[in-house]
């Protein structure tokens, strides 16, 4: 892939930052960018919509697609290197090497085999961009915990920068599948960050969570254990849209 020459290039440049993305940039991405520009010498952004962490349910064929708009943000945000891959690049025929997790709770039981997608996928960037830091979103905490501990196991030489969750001004967490909401959906969607704020101060987190998810059909309100951090944590879905969001309870995500 040219992508492994041009970085091999750029890294006598100094530290490699890279921001793995599925795509349909908004201003979580763009603060993820921002913060790797700014802290690293090589700025590298992945744009892979990636087929193996979607389960039968998800929405894998409608999930949004611009290229051309995420390649225009990227430059504007200073990105050295837009790297999207095909899938076939990415997974060649025969590809049978997976990175199985031991995980429980949240996301993991209620996408089965999706944490191995993306263990797999990031492994596999990881090994191909060779950056020295990644840089990821707290509102996919699990996720970011299940792969620092991927890099802990496989003793990889990547450290991983969990930046705080982006919201728009009234609450909601910013995510590429918000652009499925008609103007309706997203009011009703508001419960989702309302809920877990509620939650957050309660004696009993969950149940106060569960009882303001007014209008949401949730999947599931866990407190998660992840690391040195402990997050109340909810998935729901808004008509045929599934958002998940979390805040912190105790501890720290960096």
């Amino acid at each position: 892939m040219n992508v492994v020459r041009k970085t091999e290039a750029l890294r006598t440049r100094g530290r490699v930052g890279l921001v793995p993305t599925m795509g349909a940039f908004h201003e979580g991405h763009l603060s993820l960018m921002r913060a790797a520009r700014a802290e690293c010498d090589t700025v590298v952004v992945s744009l892979f919509v990636n087929p193996a962490q979607f389960g039968e349910r998800d929405d894998l064929e409608r999930y949004p697609r611009d290229e051309e708009r995420d390649a225009r943000l990227a430059a504007e945000a200073g990105v050295d290197i837009l790297f999207a891959p095909t899938a076939q690049e990415m997974y060649p025929d025969g590809f049978a090497t997976w990175v199985d997790v031991d995980e429980d709770g949240g996301e993991a039981a209620a996408r089965p085999g999706h944490f191995r997608g993306v263990a797999t996928v990031c492994l596999k960037l990881f090994n191909i961009v060779r950056p020295d830091v990644a840089y990821f979103g707290q509102k996919d905490a699990q996720q970011a915990a299940v792969l620092r501990r991927m890099v802990r196991d496989l003793n990889l030489g990547v450290q991983l920068r969990v930046l705080p969750t982006v919201r728009d001004a009234d609450g909601l967490a910013l995510s590429s599948r918000n652009a499925y909401l008609s103007a309706r959906e997203r009011e009703t969607a508001l419960a989702l960050p309302r809920a877990l704020e509620a939650g957050r101060t309660a004696a009993d987190p969950v149940a106060a969570t569960r009882a303001a998810l007014n209008g949401l059909e949730p999947e599931y309100v866990e407190i998660l254990t992840l690391g040195d951090a402990t997050v109340l944590a909810a998935a729901a879905r808004v008509g045929s849209t599934r958002l998940i969001d979390n805040v912190l309870l105790e501890g720290a995500i960096a």
